[in-house]
């Protein structure tokens, strides 16, 4: 005779519960290392920020989103050409964000932290970089253009129909800091502005948050923002 086996079991009632218990345990793990991946890009590699003036235009318009590489940050990463965030040295702000009140501010703080909400640019200010440490920043040549290092450059970012400087100056950049100014020369306050003030107008590589490297909305400015150390190419 064939062997038999014993008919079997249905599964216990409490199966499907102990199913469901299971798949949310997993739905909130899932979601906390999500989060926590977040949080360390954000803090350690890459920030997202929005554009809020027209200092930058027509490189970067009011509301535009923009990734910072945070990697990019130190002496010796950044070069000339580069736009970079930096948190306000002290009085280059004249303008703050309007209070949004304690609960919603709590809402986007949270966001902000885990990097889904682009950080508020209340305390940060977004310029390109023009001079190194040891630079030698002066405006302007015979032909208008400024100049570093004696060499004459051509700015081809600038905003169309406004000039490298209205306003003379020559400075040279102390060590660990960086001369910065807009693309809108006409509407920026930069180093220029604060050519007389504590600091000299020069920024501290402490204050820099990184290099901006990609426009990310909206849909129709997506795209790269390289090439600015090309109009320093010959710049010993």
């Amino acid at each position: 005779m064939p062997p038999t086996f014993p008919p079997t079991e249905p599964p216990p009632r409490h199966a499907k519960p102990e199913k469901k218990g299971a798949w949310l345990r997993e739905t909130a793990l899932v979601v906390a290392v999500a989060l926590a991946l977040s949080v360390v890009i954000k803090t350690f590699f890459a920030q997202a920020f929005y554009i809020p003036s027209a200092s930058m235009e027509n490189t970067l318009n009011v509301g535009d989103r923009i990734m910072v590489n945070k990697l990019a940050s130190d002496e010796g990463e950044i070069q000339r050409g580069d736009i970079v965030v930096f948190v306000d040295p002290g009085g280059w702000l004249t303008e703050k964000p309007s209070d949004p009140g304690p609960v919603l501010k709590v809402v986007q703080d949270v966001l902000s932290f885990i990097g889904i909400l682009p950080s508020n640019a209340g305390e940060h200010v977004i310029k390109r970089v023009i001079g190194l440490p040891g630079d030698t920043v002066a405006c302007c040549g015979e032909d208008g253009r400024i100049t570093v290092n004696g060499v004459a450059i051509t700015e081809p970012y600038l905003k169309p129909g406004v000039v490298p400087s209205e306003e003379p100056f020559e400075q040279v950049v102390p060590a660990g800091h960086l001369w910065m100014m807009g693309d809108n020369r006409s509407n920026s306050r930069d180093s220029r502005s604060h050519m007389g003030e504590p600091g000299g107008g020069f920024v501290p590589f402490a204050d820099v948050e990184g290099r901006a490297f990609v426009v990310t909305w909206p849909l129709d400015s997506l795209g790269g923002l390289g090439g600015g150390a090309d109009a320093f190419a010959d710049v010993p």
